[in-house]
C-alpha cells in the first residue's frame, strides 16, 4: 500500500467519524424536540384521565390546566388529590410589602406573586406616583405537576418569613412538603432576587422534568408624549454569549419562540421590567401588544412570557431568578454585569461607541458642576463644534472662496448657455476651482464626518433619563416635547401641540441653509433648482413635522448647532479676501493649471523611475 493509499483511507475515515458526530448531534437535538411534543401530547392525554401516571415521563404543559372558568368557579366543588390544597384553594390573599430607598414592592399570598412595582424618587409626568406595573397588572403564575397540576396563581400561601428586605412565603402539601417563593430586595437596589423552592420527598415526581411560569405585566403610560414613549417602547431577549440582546416590537405588536436564553426585557422608555433565570430558560413565548392612545386606562402595553425551566429530581429542587424594576438609566444597568445596559438605543456599531464613550461621559461629566441640563446641552453644543472645526472649516472656508468666485461663475453660465455645452461648461468650472484652489470632495467629506456625531444625539436625547422632567426656559420636560399651543384636535402628521423649539430649530435650518445656497450661482439647470428648493424649503420643513413630537432636547441641540454654524460661516466668509482671490484666478489664466501635491509626488516619482530607466541603459 503507498502512501497516496494510506493518506486516502485516513481522510476518509475522518470524514467518516465527522459525519456520525454531526449525525448523532442532530438525532440528539430532533430527540429533545420530540420528547417536548411527546410529554405534551402525554399530559394532555393524563389530564383526560386516558392513562395512569405510574412510570410515565411527565413534562408539563399549560394545555393540560384546568380552564379558567373552572378554577374560578365556586370552592366548594373544587377537589383536590392533596386535601391541604383544598384550605390554600379558599384562603384570603394578604398583600406584604419590600421596600427600600429605591423601590417598593406590593406582593400578594394568592400566587405568591408581585401585585405592584412603585420606583421612588421618579414620578408620572402629571406628578403622580410611577409604576411599572399598577395593582392586579401582573402574574406571575407557576404551572407544575405534584401529582396533579396545579397552578400557584389560585392558592393563598403562608408567610412564614417578613421584614423590609426578605418575603417568604410556603404553599403546604401533606406530609410537611411544601412550595416555597423566597424573595429578597437587596438595599439601594432595583433588583429582586428570587429562589423557587419544592421541598419535600415526592412532591415533584422523579418523572417530571420541568415546570412552567406564565409571566405578564401592563405597563401604564408615564410619559406626556404617546408617541414618542410607544416609539422606545419594546421586548427585548438576550442569549448568553451574544454581544447585545435582540428586540421584538418597537411601537407595534410582536411575538417570538425562543430557546435556551438568559433574560427578557419589557421596555418602556425610560423603566424596565428584567426577568433573569441564571440557568437559563429551556424555552419560551414571548408576546407584547400596544394599546390604543385613547385607551381609557392609560396602558401603554402589555408584555407576556411563558416560560419552560428545567426541574432535577431531588427532595429539595430550588430554581433561582431575578428581576429588574428600575430606570433604563445606563451606569445602573451596566453595574449589574448582564448587558441589560445594551437595552438603550445609543445606534449602532461605531454610532454607539462615541455615545457611549464621549457623549454619556462628557454629558456625566458637566453634570457634577451644572445642574441645569439646557445649559449643559449647551456647553455640549459648544465643545463638540470646537472640536469638529478642523473638519468642518474646510469645508466652510471653499464654501466662502465659491462665494468670492461668482462673477467668475457667471461668465462661465454666460459663455455656455446651450445644454449641448454641458460638458464644456463642466470643464470650465472645474478649471476655475482648480486655479482658485477650491476642492469640492475636500468640502463635503470632512462634513460627512460629521453626521455620525448629529445621529449619535438623535439616539442619546429622547433616551437619556437624565433629562427626564428637567425643566428649560418655557419647556417643562426635555425629555418630552415642549407645546406652547394644544390644539385640542389631532391634525395628520403635525399632532395635537405645537413646539416651540421645534419651530425654532426649523427657521434656523431655513436661515442657513439660504446662507450656504447664496453661495451658488444662479442657475437655469432643473436639477440645481430642485436641489436648492428641498435644502432651502422641503428640509426645514420635514424636519419641523418630525421634531415636534421628539425630545425638546434634541430640537433644542439642533438649533443651537443651526445658530453656532451660521455664526461660524459669517466669521469665516468675513475673513476671506474675495477680491484677493479674484486677482490671483485672472493672473491665472493663460498660465498652466496649478498642481495639487498629490500630481506633484507622481510626477517627481516617474521623473526619478526614468532616470533610472536611461541609466540601466547605459550601463548596458
Amino acid at each position: 500500500m503507498d502512501k497516496n493509499s494510506i493518506i486516502g483511507f485516513v481522510l476518509i475515515g475522518l470524514i467518516l467519524l465527522g459525519f456520525s458526530f454531526f449525525q448523532t448531534r442532530e438525532a440528539k437535538e430532533r430527540a429533545k424536540q420530540q420528547a417536548q411534543l411527546d410529554s405534551i401530547a402525554l399530559a394532555q392525554r393524563i389530564a383526560s384521565g386516558e392513562i395512569d401516571t405510574t412510570g410515565t415521563t411527565i413534562s408539563i404543559s399549560e394545555s393540560t390546566l384546568p380552564s379558567d372558568e373552572n378554577a374560578s368557579g365556586s370552592t366548594s366543588s373544587k377537589v383536590f388529590k392533596d386535601s391541604t390544597l383544598a384550605e390554600s384553594y379558599n384562603g384570603e390573599a394578604s398583600f406584604p410589602v419590600l421596600e427600600n430607598d429605591k423601590l417598593c414592592l406590593t406582593f400578594t399570598t394568592r400566587g405568591a406573586q408581585p401585585y405592584s412595582a412603585r420606583v421612588k424618587d421618579y414620578y408620572n409626568h402629571d406628578s403622580t406616583d410611577l409604576y411599572i406595573f399598577k395593582p392586579e397588572n401582573c402574574e406571575l403564575n407557576l404551572n407544575v405537576y405534584t401529582g396533579e397540576y396545579i397552578r400557584t396563581k389560585d392558592f393563598n400561601f403562608q408567610v412564614v418569613e417578613h421584614s423590609d428586605s426578605v418575603l417568604v412565603m410556603r404553599l403546604p402539601f401533606d406530609g410537611g412538603r411544601y412550595i416555597e417563593q423566597r424573595w429578597i430586595l437587596p438595599e439601594d437596589s432595583y433588583q429582586v432576587k428570587n429562589l423557587v423552592s419544592f421541598v419535600g420527598e415526592g412532591l415533584i415526581p422523579r418523572n417530571v422534568s420541568s415546570f412552567d411560569i406564565d409571566f405578564k405585566i401592563t405597563v401604564p403610560r408615564m410619559e406626556k408624549g404617546y408617541k414618542n414613549e410607544v416609539q422606545y417602547s419594546k421586548l427585548n431577549y438576550y442569549y448568553s454569549g451574544d454581544k447585545k440582546p435582540e428586540e421584538i416590537g418597537r411601537g407595534r405588536n410582536g411575538s417570538k419562540r425562543l430557546q435556551s436564553f438568559d433574560w427578557f426585557a419589557c421596555q418602556q422608555q425610560f423603566f424596565s421590567a428584567i426577568m433573569r433565570a441564571p440557568d437559563r430558560f429551556a424555552s419560551g413565548d414571548l408576546d407584547i401588544s400596544f394599546y390604543n392612545q385613547d385607551d381609557p386606562s392609560r396602558n401603554l402595553m402589555d408584555c407576556r412570557a411563558m416560560l419552560r425551566a428545567d426541574l432535577k429530581p431531588g427532595a429539595k429542587v430550588s430554581v433561582p431568578f431575578e428581576f429588574y424594576f428600575g430606570p433604563n438609566h445606563y451606569t445602573t444597568l451596566k453595574s449589574y454585569d448582564e448587558k441589560y445596559e445594551k437595552i438603550i438605543p445609543l445606534g449602532g456599531w461605531l454610532v454607539g461607541w462615541f455615545t457611549k464613550f464621549v457623549i454619556i461621559p462628557l454629558f456625566n461629566f458637566l453634570h457634577r458642576f451644572i445642574g441645569n441640563f439646557g445649559i449643559i446641552i449647551l456647553l455640549m453644543t459648544l465643545i463638540i463644534k470646537l472640536v469638529t472645526l478642523p473638519l468642518t472649516y474646510k469645508s466652510l472656508a471653499s464654501s466662502a472662496k465659491m462665494n468670492a468666485l461668482k462673477p467668475e461663475i457667471e461668465k462661465i453660465n454666460a459663455k455656455y448657455p446651450k445644454e449641448d455645452d454641458a460638458l464644456k461648461k463642466q470643464q470650465a468650472m472645474m478649471d476655475l476651482y482648480k486655479r482658485a484652489n477650491v476642492s469640492m470632495m475636500g468640502g463635503c467629506l470632512p462634513m460627512l464626518l460629521t453626521m455620525p456625531i448629529l445621529w449619535a444625539m438623535f439616539r442619546f436625547f429622547p433616551a437619556s433619563i437624565e433629562l427626564r422632567q428637567q425643566p428649560f426656559l418655557w419647556c417643562h420636560d426635555l425629555s418630552a416635547y415642549d407645546s406652547i399651543w394644544d390644539f385640542g384636535i389631532r391634525i395628520p402628521l403635525l399632532g395635537d401641540h405645537l413646539s416651540l423649539f421645534a419651530l425654532l430649530m426649523a427657521l434656523t435650518m431655513w436661515a442657513y441653509s439660504k446662507l450656504t445656497m447664496s453661495n451658488q450661482p444662479s442657475s437655469n439647470d432643473p436639477s440645481t433648482k430642485s436641489m436648492q428648493f428641498m435644502s432651502v424649503w422641503m428640509m426645514p420643513i420635514m424636519m419641523f413635522f418630525i421634531c415636534n413630537n421628539l425630545s425638546a432636547a434634541l430640537s433644542y441641540y439642533y438649533l443651537l448647532s443651526q445658530l453656532i454654524s451660521i455664526i461660524t460661516t459669517w466669521i469665516i466668509r468675513r475673513s476671506v479676501d474675495k477680491e484677493a482671490i479674484l486677482a490671483k484666478v485672472r493672473e491665472s489664466y493663460g498660465k498652466p493649471l496649478p498642481k495639487s501635491k498629490w500630481q506633484q509626488t507622481l510626477e517627481q516619482a516617474q521623473k526619478m523611475q526614468e532616470e533610472q530607466l536611461k541609466q540601466q541603459r547605459r550601463r548596458r
